[in-house]
């Protein structure tokens, strides 16, 4: 049978998708190019003629045909004749690449196996997530860069740690080896530098495998801006825009480059649906973080709303209710850092349906107390209102850290290299950047953890300066830190359950003395019921009286001045406590502690 023969309208109706689709009989590709006059395939499969493979008329300016002698693994492009030129464009929704500015390769999703994986994400309260930026995470040699097969390398690493969640900075195909990744030029394919798609199946089986959910990080607010076929794809544009994938009005703007995809276009729409709903099926992921989310639903993401995008608003909500019904598992987390409960909130209440969000309130404010100069200076309130901050009465609608990509970069550095610059290794440094991590953990909210925090890295981050694996033996006793409250916070031990609860009860904020005591639990009582005590100050308190929630013995369960942890630590409040009758803080009985500087401590009981 011909070209001309499986070509026929009503036989093209037999082949379903967007792209390069593996079939018995061939490979079928469909585009959308409206204002194509002519559109072929070309490949080593036909060796790149463009007049032995033309592909059909279809309605609403798509095109489609069947190349039998093409096959997965082989190179394409298409060839679009246009009022406005010729062109050879990637098809935008290629699964694979020989780089940004390659050829797209025919992938099937069909030939991985994935064997018995049938993963489910842990419950939102018991998530600790990991960010990682594979090219740097694990770099397998010096000016080389880091890939997901070398990133499995270190999945025993983050099982140990107690991480059961990492979140990937973005893993499209981008322009050149490095890159942080949010600047997609093929948001179909996975980077070539990173392995394909082989790579990132292979890597999230295998964290599954561990007892890792994987977290894709994408990007919709803007496309490019470089190595970008979707660009005036098919000749098309107005106003010098980006064509029919794009706004080519005031609407384009984005810090980016005028780059925003035009969420009003229903085929743009669809295919921004098809990229996140493809991460949840064919790659088995876990959840999607999407990022920047204000300059989907705003132009300026000014709170104006003469710049908002209604359309850009129900795309998100249409993507939420869908993941929410289609993957109930699944979470969904939003960058949105406007701290607004509209984010969170369900579709059905008229909010955007995200699972949960990235809250600016809780980061700031305690990056702000940690690093600080002057202890005088630290606001114990501004701390209080970061810890009892929720969303729609829920702990789990944010998402609560110190450290991230943005929070280490731009003008920013490491937490510990905000304190000292220069002198990570230092007192003061690391007193205060594990007081930051015991609050990410003890705090309600889901906890994340930025790569080479427990390894107390310096600097800040670059997607040229990979993880010194090496810190791991020079700073073992501070990952040990880092393991021992996560392993807390997960209620490993059966004794500290209220970690993973949506209370927190502020008991003492000591807004003098610079300590701030707090009771977190979940259905309450013993093992359930957790103080965490946090002192803010250099000053040693050998008498503090504060008020417990319940009388008896009390297990000192953590400790952030043990020797174990650095040999510069104190070692002192290394003992469990007994409550004693009288009223403090509106508790009927209390407790004297001692507790030493810039330290957590943290209590629970037995029985």
């Amino acid at each position: 049978m011909d070209s001309t023969d499986i070509n026929e309208p009503e036989i093209l109706q037999h082949f379903e998708g967007m792209g390069a689709i593996c079939y018995p009989e061939g490979v079928f590709f469909r585009v959308w190019a409206p204002h194509a006059e002519s559109v072929s395939v070309v490949g080593n499969f036909n060796d790149w003629q463009d007049d032995k493979n033309p592909l059909q008329k279809e309605e609403n300016g798509y095109w489609g045909g069947l190349a039998e002698s093409a096959k997965e693994g082989d190179e394409y492009k298409f060839s679009l004749k246009t009022p406005s030129g010729d062109f050879l464009r990637n098809d935008p929704y290629a699964l694979k690449m020989t780089n940004s500015a390659g050829n797209g390769i025919i992938y099937r999703h069909e030939s991985f196996d994935w064997e018995d994986d049938h993963f489910q994400i842990p419950s939102w309260h018991e998530l600790v997530i990991y960010e990682l930026h594979i090219g740097t995470f694990n770099s397998p040699g010096p000016d080389q860069v880091g890939n997901l097969y070398t990133a499995i390398e270190k999945l025993g690493y983050l099982k140990d740690m107690g991480f059961n969640a990492v979140e990937l900075m973005p893993c499209s195909e981008f322009p050149g080896s490095r890159s942080w990744g949010y600047n997609p030029a093929s948001p179909f394919a996975v980077e070539s530098d990173y392995g394909g798609p082989e790579g990132l199946k292979t890597f999230i089986k295998a964290a599954h495998q561990a007892g890792i959910a994987v977290i894709m990080d994408v990007v919709y607010n803007h496309f490019g801006p470089s190595d970008m076929d979707l660009w005036q794809f098919d000749g098309w544009s107005e106003n010098d825009g980006g064509g029919i994938y794009f706004y080519n009005d005031w609407r384009s703007e984005t810090p980016w480059g005028n780059t925003r995809p035009d969420y009003g276009r229903g085929e743009v729409r669809q295919y921004i649906y098809d990229n996140a709903m493809m991460w949840l099926s064919e790659y088995h992921a876990d959840g999607l973080r999407m990022d920047m989310v204000p300059y989907i639903r705003n132009v300026k993401a000014d709170g104006n709303p003469g710049n908002d995008i209604p359309e850009g608003i129900s795309l998100m909500q249409w993507i939420n209710k869908d993941i929410r019904e289609k993957f109930p598992n699944r979470i969904t987390i939003a960058e949105d850092m406007h701290s607004l409960d509209f984010i969170t909130s369900s579709v059905d209440k008229g909010g955007l349906g995200y699972g949960s969000q990235w809250d600016a309130d809780f980061v700031h404010s305690v990056r702000d107390a940690i690093i600080t100069a002057n202890d005088q200076d630290r606001s114990i309130d501004s701390v209080v209102k970061a810890v009892t901050n929720m969303y729609n009465a829920d702990s789990f609608q944010r998402i609560v850290y110190t450290e991230s990509h943005d929070e280490v970069a731009n003008g920013q550095a490491r937490v510990a290299e905000e304190i000292a610059d220069g002198d990570v290794n230092n007192w003061y440094s690391k007193k205060r950047a594990a007081l930051g991590v015991a609050l990410v953990l003890t705090s309600p909210g889901i906890p994340m953890i930025f790569q080479g925090q427990p390894l107390l890295e310096d600097k800040w981050f670059s997607d040229s300066d990979p993880i010194d694996w090496k810190r791991l033996e020079e700073f073992h006793g501070f990952a040990m830190l880092h393991r021992d409250m996560i392993h807390l916070r997960r209620n490993w031990f059966g004794v500290t359950g209220g970690l993973q609860g949506q209370n927190v009860g502020i008991i003492r904020a000591d807004e003098d003395k610079k300590v701030l005591v707090m009771h977190r639990w979940s259905g309450g009582g013993p093992k359930d019921d957790v103080v965490v005590v946090l002192n803010f100050s250099t000053e040693t308190f050998d008498d503090y009286k504060v008020g417990f929630p319940r009388a008896g013995k009390w297990h000192l369960r953590f400790n952030s001045d043990k020797e174990e942890y650095d040999p510069e630590f104190s070692n002192i409040a290394v003992h469990d406590i007994d409550t004693h009758e009288g009223e403090f803080d509106k508790c009927s009985v209390y407790a004297s502690l001692q507790i030493p500087p810039y330290s957590a401590l943290i209590f629970s009981q037995e029985e």
